[in-house]
């Protein structure tokens, strides 16, 4: 009965060997990642939630590519439509900004119904940029604020975040009901 190391050619065992040397002493001169903080757990929902492609379809892609029309239409239940939806998260994005600021915030009758606001055709260019640039102002405050602030605002931060992925989701069904979701931006 042969050995099994004679069915492996040497110079392949020894190859194998010096790569998995090499392999083992690049890891151990790694250094290994730094622990996360509520900094970035908290930075990298609101980015998730924002912009950047992960396990779920960011808003920004979300609502990418969508004409005024597209955004406009409500199907025949009278269910929210696209841009309803982002005016929406416009809305409650500032609002809580602004009080994470400590500034004065947009006035507010305590109607929610109110931050599903419609769409003038002609300003849907204006609404996409406009919910970017909330995000990105969050993912700014986050950056910039101490760990004693965060400490106390974190479970809001973390439920915007919620909010946001919950609109988005129905965002993309909108889409998917007009057939005008692309499957390879994210959801089959």
């Amino acid at each position: 009965m042969r050995h099994f190391s004679s069915l492996i050619p040497r110079r392949l065992l020894l190859l194998s060997v010096s790569f998995l040397f090499a392999a083992s002493e690049a890891m151990a001169q790694s250094e290994p990642a730094p622990a996360p903080t509520l900094k970035s757990i908290l930075l990298e929902q609101l980015k998730a939630t924002h912009n950047k492609e992960d396990w779920f379809v960011p808003v920004n892609i979300a609502i990418q590519g969508l004409t005024p029309e597209q955004a406009a239409w409500k199907d025949a239940s009278e269910n929210h439509s696209i841009a309803q939806l982002v005016n929406h998260l416009i809305f409650w994005n500032q609002q809580q900004l602004a009080k994470f600021k400590g500034e004065k915030t947009a006035p507010f009758s305590g109607d929610n119904k109110e931050t599903f606001s419609g769409l003038d055709k002609s300003s849907w260019e204006s609404t996409v940029k406009q919910v970017d640039v909330v995000l990105a102002a969050w993912e700014k405050a986050i950056e910039e604020a101490d760990e004693a602030k965060l400490a106390k605002w974190y479970a809001t931060i973390a439920k915007i975040s919620t909010h946001n992925a919950y609109h988005t989701g129905q965002i993309i069904y909108i889409r998917k009901m007009q057939k005008n979701w692309d499957p390879e931006k994210g959801v089959k």
